[in-house]
This record gives structure tokens, C-alpha cells and sequence, in this order.
């Protein structure tokens, strides 16, 4: 890197975020490590006035699929760099009409429903990672208030289940996870945030409703609410609220609503990038000297360090 900063923010884009920076700003790393290659190279450019790790989660061509997208390396290789905090994008569908279509939600809290997928880096240690609160509180803070002062309908907290993928639900699964207490689903946010925890990174997750999962109608009363709230939105929005009772989601669907909403999401990073306190620590959700064992384990490529190639983008 030109600057021999550590960079302590990193940003993971999700489906449909491909592009952090403006262009011929930002230098470009290939990071080696020790489980392979990254979802993307690594892009570090200045947003809000700190300096960041950009990482695109599905790659830049969404070609990786949710369930084969290399969380372990994608986290070292941030966590290499010196981030200590992620701010993570996700697409996510609404479970309840209380989080319609267009509305920004500072995930608190998860159900894992996936399964198969490596979640922990200690595969030859024990350690039992503290997860009752899976999202940095501070961070968490520092995100609500960012978003709240945008003027864009967000809920402050929110329940998302994490499916396997890459399939979307049946209406009855909808139904019987929506009923288990979830408000949203997303099919990558676990393992990515107990990973990185395990590494002793804290993560705070701003998720964009983009549909209504299986299309699950409203009750009389949760449509009268779900209608109550949309007249903070726009028009648009609530069009994809109504459009969406009933009607089955599509990966079509999600790309062109995450596309309509690409500036609105870029800025809501940028905002809570910006209300990061400087003097940030994380959590200890496991002994440091576990997470610095992993961090400190050596790439097996032949590569020795970060590549760079100056004025790309992510």
C-alpha cells in the first residue's frame, strides 16, 4: 500500500454493491491467505474521511453463490490489513410487513439455518465464542444514529434468518420462520460475522429490504401498519410493497430494486463509516491470543504479501 497505515474499517459489499469508491481513487490488494483465495481483491480508498477495506462478497461479477463464498479468507485477509471493524451490506427479504420493501434495518440479532459451511477458524483448538449479541452494541449505536438522521425508512433493530441458499424459501418455510421470530432472511450472513469475531473483529450489518421472501400476505392489521409506515418512503417503495403481496421473489427482482437503491445504500455506509468512533476497540469474544494464533498463521501461496495496483476500483 502507499500508505503504511493500518486500515481499521473494512466494508463488505453485498449482492448488487460492487463499486465502493470513485474511480482512479482507490489502490487494489490481492491478499494470500491461508485459506485460499478471497471472494474479490481488496480496495482501499477514503469514505467519510477514514480510510477503508472494500471487499465485495459475491465477487465483482456476483459469481460466487452464497453457500461456496470463502468467509474465512475474506476475513483474514481484512483482518491481515489491520481492520477491527466491519460495516457489512446485505440484501435482505421482509418476513413481517413491518419491514417492507425499502426499509433499512440495523440487524441485531440472527437464527443460523445454514449448514455444511466452514464456521469456525479453530479447527484444531476449542473455543466457544460468546454470541448471545452476534453486532457490536457501539457500533450498532453509532449506525442508528447515522441512518436516523438520512431521513430513509429503517428500523433500529431487527431479527434476520440466515438460510443456506441459493434457493429461496417456499411460502411455507417463509411462514414457519417468520412465526420462529424472524423479520428479515438473507442467505450469508453467518458464518461471516461469528468468523469474524473469531478474529476479533466487530461487525455491525445494514441491511435493504429488497422483497417480500416468498410474497407472504399481510393480515387486515399488518397491512394497515405495513401501509402506515410506507408513507415515510417513497412512492416507489411502497409500489414494491403492495406488488409484493402474494408474488414469489426472483434473483431478477432483487438486482434491479438493489440497483435503483445503490446511492441511497452507499451513503448510508458512508454515514455510519463516518460515526465510527475513532478510538474504537472491539469486543473479546474469545481470548485474544486465540484470534492473534489464527491472524498470525502464514498464507501457503507462493505470493508472500499483498499485490497492488494503484487507481483501481473495487
Amino acid at each position: 500500500m502507499e500508505n503504511d497505515e493500518a486500515v481499521t474499517i473494512g466494508v463488505i459489499g453485498g449482492s448488487g454493491l460492487y463499486q465502493l469508491f470513485e474511480e482512479g481513487t482507490a489502490e487494489e490488494l490481492d491478499v494470500p491467505t491461508p485459506f485460499g483465495p478471497t471472494s474479490s481483491p481488496i480496495s482501499i480508498g477514503t469514505m467519510s474521511g477514514r480510510r477503508v477495506a472494500f471487499l465485495t462478497r459475491h465477487g465483482r461479477e456476483h459469481s460466487v453463490a452464497p453457500h461456496r463464498i470463502n468467509h474465512r479468507a475474506n476475513l483474514w485477509a481484512l483482518r491481515s490489513l489491520g481492520v477491527r471493524a466491519i460495516v457489512s451490506s446485505s440484501a435482505v427479504g421482509g418476513l413481517h410487513p413491518d419491514y417492507a420493501p425499502g426499509t433499512f434495518v440495523v440487524t441485531d440479532q440472527l437464527i443460523d439455518r445454514t449448514f455444511g459451511r466452514a464456521d469456525t477458524f479453530f479447527e484444531d483448538d476449542v473455543q466457544h465464542l460468546s454470541f448471545a449479541d452476534p453486532f457490536d452494541p457501539t457500533l450498532r449505536r453509532a449506525a442508528v444514529d447515522a441512518i436516523a438522521a438520512l431521513d430513509v425508512p429503517f428500523r433500529p433493530t431487527g431479527t434476520c434468518v440466515v438460510i443456506q441458499g441459493p434457493r429461496f424459501s417456499t411460502r411455507a418455510e417463509s411462514v414457519w420462520l417468520r412465526e420462529a421470530g424472524g423479520h428479515t432472511i438473507n442467505m450469508t450472513m453467518t458464518p461471516e460475522v461469528p468468523l469474524a469475531a473469531e478474529l476479533g473483529i466487530a461487525t455491525v450489518n445494514l441491511s435493504f429490504v429488497t422483497d417480500a421472501d416468498a410474497g407472504l400476505a399481510p393480515t387486515e392489521d399488518e397491512a394497515a401498519a405495513a401501509a402506515a409506515h410506507a408513507a415515510t418512503s417513497d412512492a416507489a417503495n411502497a409500489a414494491d410493497a403492495a406488488d409484493d403481496a402474494g408474488a414469489p421473489v426472483t434473483h431478477a427482482l432483487v438486482m434491479e430494486r438493489l440497483a435503483r437503491a445503490n446511492e441511497v445504500i452507499v451513503r448510508a455506509i458512508g454515514g455510519i463509516v463516518g460515526a465510527i468512533p475513532a478510538d474504537f476497540t472491539p469486543r473479546e469474544l474469545v481470548p485474544a491470543s486465540a484470534s492473534a494464533s489464527i491472524v498470525q498463521t502464514q498464507p501457503t501461496a507462493a505470493s508472500t504479501g499483498p499485490t497492488m495496483t494503484a487507481g483501481t476500483t473495487a
